[in-house]
C-alpha cells in the first residue's frame, strides 16, 4: 500500500469501533489519533438502518466518540436521495426510530418498497404487502443486503435474507444503495470533497476499515480503494480468505490505525 498525498479513511461503525452501546477496546483513543493527523481525512460510513443518523450520532457521543454528525455517511442518506431523484412514494420497511430520515417523503399509494434492517416489520402480513406491491410493478430498493450482523447477544440476521426472499418471490432484482455497491463508496468520498471544497479525492488515495469481508473490504477493493479487515464484530475465522486480493487482516481498529500511521510516516 503506497500513499501519494492525503489519505481519506473510511471507517465502518458497528463491529469496527463499537458493538451496540460499547466501544471496541481502544477505539476511542485510536480515532482520536487519526483525527489529530493532518494527513488524514475521515468519514464514518455505515449500512445501519436500525436508527436515524441523529439517533446514531447521539449514541456514538454517549459511548464517548468525538464524531460530528456531518462526518457520518449512511446508506439511508443514499436511499433517500434515490427516492427523491426518482420521485417515488415508498412503502418503508424500517423501524420507527429510522423513519425520521425520511421525513417529508410522500408514502401514500406506494410505487416502491424500501427495505432496511427492521425486525419488527419482518412478519408475514407486512412482507406480503411488500410482495404484492413489487409483484404489481413497484420498485424494490434495498438500503443494503447484509446477511448478518453482530449484536450484543450474538450474530443476528440482517436485511439481506428478507430482500432476497422478495427478489425470489417476485422474480425482481432489487436496487441496492449501500455497501458493497461501488457507488456508495464513491458518494462517501464525494461527501468529503463537498464538505471541504477540497481537491478531488481519488479512490487510490482512500482506505476502508471494516469488519465485514464482503461489504466493507471487498466492496472497497472493487471500488478501487485500499482496505483493511479488522477481526472484531462480525468477523469470522477465515473471512480474509474470502477476499479477492490481499488486504491486511488486523486484530482491531487500534492495529489498523497503527498501520495507517506507519504508512503515512514512511511515505
Amino acid at each position: 500500500m503506497t500513499l501519494k498525498k492525503k489519505l481519506a479513511v473510511l471507517i465502518d461503525l458497528s463491529g469496527t469501533i463499537h458493538i451496540e452501546d460499547c466501544a471496541i477496546k481502544g477505539a476511542i483513543e485510536a480515532i482520536g489519533r487519526l483525527r489529530a493527523n493532518p494527513r488524514v481525512r475521515m468519514r464514518f460510513v455505515t449500512n445501519t438502518t436500525k436508527e436515524s443518523i441523529g439517533r446514531l450520532h447521539s449514541r456514538l457521543q454517549k459511548i464517548g466518540f468525538d464524531i460530528a454528525k456531518h462526518e457520518i455517511f449512511t446508506s439511508m442518506s443514499a436511499a433517500r436521495r434515490l427516492v427523491e431523484n426518482e420521485r417515488l412514494r415508498p412503502m418503508l420497511l424500517l423501524e420507527d426510530v429510522a423513519l425520521e430520515d425520511f421525513e417529508g417523503i410522500d408514502t401514500t399509494n406506494p410505487n416502491a418498497v424500501v427495505i432496511g434492517l427492521a425486525p419488527s416489520q419482518f412478519y408475514a402480513e407486512r412482507m406480503n404487502e411488500a410482495f404484492r406491491l413489487v409483484l404489481d410493478g413497484a420498485k424494490l430498493i434495498a438500503i443494503h443486503k447484509a446477511r448478518y450482523f453482530k449484536s450484543a447477544d450474538g450474530m443476528a440476521l440482517g436485511p439481506g435474507p428478507f430482500v432476497q426472499a422478495l427478489e425470489f418471490a417476485t422474480d425482481t432484482k432489487a436496487t441496492v444503495v449501500g455497501k458493497p455497491e461501488s457507488a456508495f463508496f464513491h458518494m462517501a468520498l464525494q461527501s468529503l470533497m463537498d464538505e471541504e471544497s477540497a481537491e478531488e479525492i481519488s479512490a487510490e488515495d482512500a482506505v476502508m476499515i471494516g469488519d465485514d469481508a464482503r461489504d466493507d473490504v471487498q466492496g472497497a477493493l472493487d471500488a478501487g480503494m485500499k482496505a483493511i479487515l479488522v477481526k472484531t464484530g462480525k468477523y469470522r475465522d477465515g473471512d480474509e480468505r474470502k477476499i479477492t486480493g490481499d488486504p491486511p487482516a488486523l486484530d482491531s481498529i487500534v492495529d489498523a490505525v497503527d498501520y495507517i500511521e506507519r504508512l503515512i510516516d514512511n511515505s
